[in-house]
């Protein structure tokens, strides 16, 4: 794993929290968050995210993570997801996306969900966790996916993770490797070229 400093360690934890609170200033009004269920009735607690350089199967951990599983499946039934963009890339740390479309206009979401953080599941390479502003039960639909051990991300009151990468892990790293820049309101780690979220389904 890279050493951080301390310093550098608060400043990717804020990069997440900064993003998130100025997503969060611009949603629509949420509506009432679903009840958390560990598997929808039916449905497959498999995902897999299809985009531009390629697909991203996610097994979702539902008996650790019930509320956290629970929310981004009823995204991703919704279509949230679909045509949106990892509009966040920072090398040696995470990929974030799902919550803007190609050209950085905020979606609507659901209310937010309480934080799972403390679950048993911790900030790994490959897994993926719910992404949220300084207020530890914020997160609604935005999540990333660790490209390294990140495991700063746990101390209390942490980022839940939710799931891991069982796929395409090779994908995630083409992503983290793209070039980026400043786009939007956004003043730096947006990939230059949109890589983008055409299909969010279930397994």
């Amino acid at each position: 794993m890279i050493r951080r400093s301390s310093r550098t360690l608060a400043a990717l934890a804020l990069a997440i929290a900064t993003l998130m609170v100025g997503a969060t200033a611009r949603a629509a009004d949420p509506q009432p968050e679903a009840k958390p269920a560990a598997k929808t009735e039916g449905g497959s607690n498999v995902v897999v995210l299809e985009t531009t350089l390629g697909n991203i199967e996610i097994e979702l951990d539902a008996q650790k993570a019930p509320v956290s599983t629970e929310n981004f499946l009823a995204y991703v039934d919704a279509g949230h997801y679909d045509g949106t963009v990892f509009h966040r890339v920072i090398p040696g740390f995470m990929i974030q996306g799902g919550g803007f479309d190609a050209q950085l206009d905020q979606k609507p979401t659901r209310g937010p969900i309480q934080n799972e953080s403390g679950n048993g599941l911790t900030n790994q390479r490959g897994t993926i966790a719910m992404a949220r502003t300084n207020d530890p039960n914020s997160a609604t639909a935005q999540f990333f996916i660790n490209t390294v051990d990140n495991d700063f991300l746990n101390r209390p009151p942490g980022y839940a993770v939710f799931g891991k990468v069982t796929a395409g892990m090779d994908v995630v790293d083409k992503i983290a490797a793209v070039k980026t820049g400043s786009k939007g309101m956004f003043p730096k780690d947006v990939p230059v070229e949109a890589v983008v979220i055409t299909k969010a389904r279930r397994k």
